[in-house]
């Protein structure tokens, strides 16, 4: 018998409730031994899907009053029986709850338990349970829409299909190979070549789209740079929504790295505001131009801001200069003030540009969309189901070079045992990555990267 596990499965702190969640054979007889309903209720007498009110008692003393929730199995999140008690919130009630519950025949949990016995009992494939985690951790709409369309099994429905087709070409050539006295179709090249092809067409589709969906989850390391007084300070400020870094007139008043993770729109945006790019002999500001010039040649995107009430300086050219080769956006603040800047010049060697000012809050929305359309995430549909981890990027990726293997073998005209040999390496691929055909260890690994409770 596989033993009955309880955690916390609220967050470990202070709040209106607190849950202690119990799953098992024997939860229900764990929770009625700490449990006492207000009604005289056996938590072993109720019914799936109905709860009662009570106090929770540990060796004569009452803890706290608290709601009981009953799951039967198999009809819970863990396809176990389940009781959820919910006490009120707070590190020493929920703590003590545990504990009593725990005493009376509860194991601890492990990181991520609830949610692999879900998985091994058949209530969530794999890449729905890596979505669960996706939801907790959303930063925003985009990614949490992405995660709930991965749990819903969005992804999981776009690999079926192309683990489907490639199932039945398999079926289809071995038939045809192994019972040629039978009435079986011939194989077409042709048409074999065409599957194949939407099969490729579609892992591509997919792994195309995993870069800007870590983008979507994780953000991007932006780095705000410029030479000194062009308003990089005061965009930092406008994009955290507080005075994060020190604004004044004087030029080179940031003199390190000031960071700050913000949300633009739907993106998170881990933002670096750096020292002025300038020729200087101060020796604290020199450090710091230079940590800056580092983290531009580090950055997944920059934000390079000029001064457009100011002619364009060397140190302007300097800092276009080093952006010949990364993800960059031109912003030209200060456009409230009458115009110098030789915007043209910006304009042939930065593709994106966008005019603000910062000081007005002018120019943001359009920043946003900017910011989207370099890192990729303005044409992504979160919602149709996209690769999340680097587990299914490898297994995607597996099932893709082995679809081309096949592609090629056909037009090489190499029979077409060995095509079907190489299909069928495709198709492992894609078991691994739903969780059909995975290791113990993969399965634990997963696991892992869990909270306690979920």
């Amino acid at each position: 018998m596989e033993k009955t596990i309880a955690a916390i499965s609220t967050a470990n702190g202070q709040g209106g409730i607190g849950v202690i969640r119990i799953s098992g054979e024997t939860a229900l007889s764990v929770a009625e031994k700490v449990f006492f309903s207000a009604a005289d209720k056996k938590i072993t007498g109720m019914k799936g899907y109905t709860a009662a009110y009570g106090k929770i008692v540990d060796d004569g003393e009452t803890i706290d009053e608290a709601v009981a929730l009953v799951f039967r199995a198999p009809h819970s999140y863990t396809g176990e029986d389940v009781v959820e008690l919910s006490c009120h919130g707070g590190l020493y009630v929920t703590q003590r709850v545990l504990r009593a519950v725990l005493k009376n025949g509860a194991a601890p949990a492990e990181a991520g338990e609830f949610t692999k016995r879900a998985f091994l009992n058949g209530k969530l494939g794999l890449t729905e349970a890596e979505a669960v985690m996706d939801i907790i951790s959303a930063r925003g709409a985009q990614s949490a829409r992405a995660a709930l369309s991965c749990m819903e099994g969005r992804l999981r429905q776009r690999i079926d299909k192309v683990r489907d087709t490639l199932v039945n070409t398999a079926a289809h050539l071995s038939a045809w190979a192994d019972y040629p006295e039978e009435d079986i179709p011939e194989v077409d090249n042709d048409s074999l070549r065409q599957r194949l092809t939407d099969c490729h067409n579609e892992l591509r589709s997919l792994l195309d789209s995993y870069d800007a969906g870590k983008i979507m989850r994780e953000g991007v390391d932006t780095v705000i740079a410029g030479r000194p007084n062009v308003g990089k300070s005061t965009i930092m400020n406008l994009l955290s929504g507080c005075e994060r870094s020190i604004v004044t007139s004087i030029p080179g008043t940031t003199r390190d790295v000031i960071e700050e993770t913000v949300i633009l729109g739907e993106i998170p945006l881990r933002l670096s505001d750096t020292a002025g790019i300038r020729s200087t002999d101060d020796p604290v500001e020199k450090i710091g131009v230079e940590r800056a010039r580092s983290r531009i040649l580090k950055a997944g995107l920059v934000l390079a801001v000029f001064d457009s009430s100011r002619p364009l300086s060397d140190d302007d050219k300097e800092l276009i200069d080093l952006l010949t080769d990364a993800p960059a956006l031109a912003v030209i603040n200060k456009t409230d003030l009458p115009q110098q800047l030789d915007t043209e010049y910006i304009r042939r060697k930065i593709k994106h540009l966008v005019f603000i000012s910062a000081l007005e809050g002018i120019g943001a929305y359009e920043l946003e969309k900017q910011v989207a359309e370099i890192i990729g995430t303005s044409k992504l549909d979160a919602s149709q189901g996209i690769l999340a981890t680097e587990r299914q990027r490898t297994s995607a990726e597996n099932a893709l070079h082995s679809v081309d293997e096949a592609i090629s073998a056909l037009s090489m005209g190499i029979t077409l045992d060995a095509v079907t040999v190489i299909i069928e390496d495709a198709i492992n691929s894609l078991l691994e990555l739903t969780g059909e055909r995975v290791t113990e260890a993969v399965v634990d690994k997963v696991f892992s990267h869990f909270c306690v409770g979920k």
